[in-house]
């Protein structure tokens, strides 16, 4: 039994049908907001006396998409600049005028449903459940933050959505942003890790800011030069980072990121143990808007690693051609990536391998498969106080020059030595000591 009158029973049924039609666009309304909506929706279309199940339904629904902090109608737009489907893959590969016809009929037959599913605003579904619950007032509505900060191309293509009276023309308009802003997990987040087999979004990417790094310019020059390249559509290459522990060879990787995201850099991270993946994760790659940088930290091998022979068939090259999109920077305190030792050195007479020097030396020039080679060399005192001084102006320490460099000093002799991430750990435990005891 349902209180709700036929008009609003009707419209239930059309927004239900249009969910249930999508072609392309199925997975919009797959999130727990989307189902939680839909189970709403049935709720209020089949209403039981009392109104008790569309009135717990309304309650898992508000709570999913208050977890959201967004209103239901931009989230809906979202999910659907997000969505990968065939139309949204193929759109970022190819002009508009290449899609196939079928296709684009299907994605103009999903934006017209979408529309109607998005003008069900959060006040119609809270006025159905008033009558619906037999409630004297309505309950509480979720609006979100509609003042919520969004980037500039966002901005965008949300307005046209908003202002287009039919969605279906506009289908032109979301090819277009797709070939340039891509879609899915590139589109939405600039940093991403490959774990169990996946990527997997990094929602708090470590904020490091080039203009943390002082010293080792030259190295940081060339990096930057690299990854313009790289951005422009140029070849650009592979870079690894070598040198002493703690000079900031991952900072600079990292806050590439943060200069860069915005022209859509994507950086992903590759542990050690995932190399083996690296060929099929560069694939996963080719073909969309964005540039990616494979960052694999601490890298080196052991003997017979099989991860050794993928790496170095993304280095160097296979049958399959490299994408322009992706590089990879890694970095690694061993200049000689393959650990060798000297039992492994030929000797007369020792060695059931005709041409073991050439084994050795597969193994000593592996570092060359790189195009770039940065070579970060240990911090002197005069290096290592400079980044102290550097921090702590950062930092906006108010301390005497010569009692800070002192106790910089005394902090690199009892902790880890000199070096780049000794100072920031100075720096970050000199600034707590200071604001407690201001306190």
């Amino acid at each position: 039994m349902s209180y709700l009158n036929s008009r609003a029973i009707a419209q239930i049924k059309t927004i239900e049908r249009q969910a249930a039609s999508l072609l392309l666009y199925q997975s919009v309304l797959e999130s727990s907001v989307g189902q939680t909506f839909l189970d709403l929706l049935e709720s209020l279309h089949h209403n039981d006396i009392g109104g008790i199940k569309s009135l717990r339904a309304y309650g898992q629904w508000f709570k999913a998409i208050a977890a959201e902090n967004n209103n239901w109608q931009n989230y809906l737009i979202g999910e659907i600049l997000a969505d990968e489907n065939p139309f949204s893959q193929q759109a970022q590969q190819t002009d508009f005028a290449n899609l196939p016809p079928a296709l684009v009929a299907a994605a103009k037959h999903d934006l017209q449903g979408l529309q109607i599913i998005y003008e069900c605003s959060e006040d119609r579904l809270s006025n159905w459940l008033r009558v619906a619950g037999q409630l004297q007032e309505p309950p509480v509505v979720w609006h979100g933050d509609p003042e919520a900060e969004m980037a500039s191309n966002l901005k965008s293509i949300y307005g046209k959505l908003r202002e287009q009276p039919d969605w279906g023309d506009a289908v032109e308009d979301l090819a277009n942003y797709y070939r340039k802003f891509g879609t899915g997990l590139f589109a939405q987040y600039p940093a991403m890790q490959w774990r169990g087999g996946e990527l997997v979004a990094i929602p708090y990417p470590d904020p490091v800011k080039l203009s943390e790094l002082v010293e080792y310019e030259s190295q940081k020059e060339t990096l930057v030069k690299n990854t313009e390249f790289l951005l422009a559509g140029y070849p650009a290459l592979h870079v690894l980072l070598y040198g002493s522990r703690g000079s900031g060879k991952s900072s600079l990787v990292k806050a590439l990121l943060d200069r860069y995201q915005k022209r859509n850099l994507r950086l992903i991270e590759v542990a050690k143990s995932d190399l083996n993946d690296l060929p099929l994760i560069v694939e996963r790659l080719r073909g969309v808007p964005q540039k990616f940088i494979i960052f694999v930290d601490d890298l080196s091998f052991e003997e017979d690693n099989d991860a050794f022979k993928a790496l170095k068939a993304v280095l160097e090259g296979s049958a399959i051609a490299r994408p322009e999109n992706v590089v990879v920077y890694a970095t690694s305190n061993r200049r000689h990536l393959v650990r060798e030792f000297f039992e492994d050195r030929p000797r007369p007479r020792d060695s059931d391998e005709v041409h073991t020097w050439d084994t050795v030396q597969e193994k000593l020039s592996f570092s060359d498969r790189f195009g770039l080679t940065l070579t970060f060399e240990p911090a002197d005192q005069n290096t290592y106080l400079n980044i102290v001084r550097h921090r702590a102006k950062q930092a906006k320490i108010k301390i005497k020059a010569k009692d800070l460099e002192s106790r910089a000093l005394l902090w690199a002799t009892r902790h880890n030595g000199r070096s780049g991430r000794t100072a920031r750990q100075f720096v970050d435990f000199l600034k707590a000591e200071l604001k407690i005891g201001d306190k």
